[in-house]
């Protein structure tokens, strides 16, 4: 019988070192382990002696004030105000107030060396409900609550990920999965700035997996709650609530988990503050015109081509992004019946979430946490991707090759600051970040590739005996 908890390709055992009490070391694993701990240390170290310094020293270089700079923040002022206080989160006051934790003080939009970021509460504000158990806390306590919440929250998403791929590793290749994890610039980047795009990509991941052990209404729950980041959460609801239409009878849960609980989320939103969603939208039209965003693929053309914030670069991305998105369709329409039990099922959500990471109209680094589950179902389904045609090894290599960079540059960096000069590894400062640009087109379509030449109904890698 098939063991779809086992990985049966058998290459982990011939280089495994068994005991007498059944367990096994991989001392190739244990290699790999170790460079994952110098790999995800060499990040943190970056990120706190090289890229805090830089920032600080250019803030000091332009008078640019500095306050507590973190996400959480503005969304934590916001729900205190409005629960303790019955004050509008979205008001200009509460406004001002956000800005000097955030910044030290009030910014001034005449001020040219002032940031152009409101910090506005630019949430649906029924994210208030989330935050409601920290209100009365003191905000340092808090930071250093959601600090570790993150840190859990995103070691979790990868046993989740790896549970909805029915796919069992040895606990040294878990624990070095769960490093990179934890020690990439994404999601080091979301740690310290304490950003919600972390806690709705394990909200995402538990929801998928509660799926996938067919708790559905469960999961619909879960997803709804989720939506505190609309941007981030839609796009993988929509494609669930279309693939709980086919099959109705025995999926249907899904849909009604997550209608009743987005429907309980806004009517309590309207309790609390009747006609929130006026607010909400022009706080989202107004983030958008200080800070000017842009998605993924537009920022990488003009990166590229060097035509950054030029019509030409708005065009093609925009048509890109209209080919990415008919694409992405064209997969969730084939792969409508698949059962949430296979390897397809998490395949098909992972390429839901890299299109996210690619069309969601802000470029954030961040936001990039959301293709770990890309990440593992290509390393999970190697041999029987590169099988199909020889070009795709290189493919696949150089997707890891743009994956590892952020890595190579920052052990390098380190080194630099360490060994030699300080001031030389601060003139590297964006080095780490240079395959942030590349990295989710490339995932994107490899993920693509994947589900678009496999056939529904084939037996997955996975359940092979």
């Amino acid at each position: 019988m098939p063991e779809p908890w086992r990985d049966n390709s058998g290459e982990d055992d011939a280089v495994s070192v068994r005991f007498s009490n059944g367990f096994g070391v991989n001392p190739r694993m244990i290699s790999f382990f170790l460079i994952a701990l110098l790999s995800a240390a060499s990040v943190w170290i970056y990120a706190d002696r090289i890229l805090v310094a830089q920032q600080v020293k250019d803030a000091e270089a332009h008078g640019r004030p500095r306050g507590n700079l973190s996400d959480l923040y503005p969304r934590w002022l916001g729900a205190r105000e409005l629960l303790l206080h019955r004050s509008n989160p979205y008001s200009d006051e509460v406004t001002i107030e956000i800005q000097k934790g955030y910044y030290g003080r009030a910014i001034d939009p005449h001020n040219p060396s002032d940031p152009k970021d409101e910090e506005r509460f630019a949430y649906p504000v029924y994210v208030v409900f989330l935050l409601a158990p920290l209100i009365r806390l003191p905000f340092q306590e808090v930071r250093i609550i959601f600090h570790w919440t993150l840190l859990l929250v995103t070691a979790a998403s990868v046993w989740l990920w790896l549970r909805t791929l029915r796919w069992s590793l040895p606990v040294s290749a878990i624990a070095t999965a769960t490093a990179l994890a934890l020690g990439n610039v994404p999601a080091v980047q979301g740690i310290k700035i304490q950003q919600l795009s972390l806690l709705v990509a394990g909200l995402i991941a538990l929801a998928v997996t509660t799926v996938s052990e067919g708790y559905l209404f469960a999961g619909g729950v879960l997803l709804s709650l989720a939506t505190i980041k609309p941007q981030l959460a839609w796009p993988p609801a929509a494609a669930l609530l279309i693939w709980s239409f086919f099959d109705w009878r025995r999926k249907r849960g899904f849909a009604l988990g997550f209608v009743l609980t987005t429907l309980a989320l806004l009517a309590g939103a309207q309790l609390i503050l009747p006609g929130w969603w006026k607010w909400f939208v022009e706080g989202i039209r107004r983030y958008h015109e200080y800070t000017q965003n842009q998605s993924v693929i537009e920022v990488t053309l003009g990166e590229v081509f060097g035509v950054a914030n030029s019509g030409v670069a708005h065009l093609v991305a925009e048509l890109l992004a209209v080919a990415a998105v008919l694409g992405c369709a064209a997969q969730i329409w084939k792969w409508r019946r698949v059962d949430s039990t296979r390897s397809e099922f998490a395949g098909l959500m992972a390429l839901v979430l890299a299109l996210t990471v690619l069309i969601v109209p802000m470029y954030a680094p961040y936001n990039q946490v959301l293709l770990l589950p890309a990440v593992l179902v290509l390393w999970k389904e190697r041999r029987e991707f590169i099988a199909k045609a020889g070009w795709r090894r290189t493919a696949l290599a150089i997707g890891g090759l743009i994956l590892a960079w952020q890595w190579v540059a920052s052990i390098g960096l380190v080194t630099v600051y360490f060994l030699a000069s300080k001031t030389r590894a601060m003139d590297g400062v964006t080095w780490p970040f240079l395959s942030t640009f590349a990295f989710p087109l490339w995932m994107f379509g490899l993920i693509f590739l994947y589900l678009a030449t496999k056939r529904p109904g084939m037996t997955p890698v996975d359940e092979k005996q």
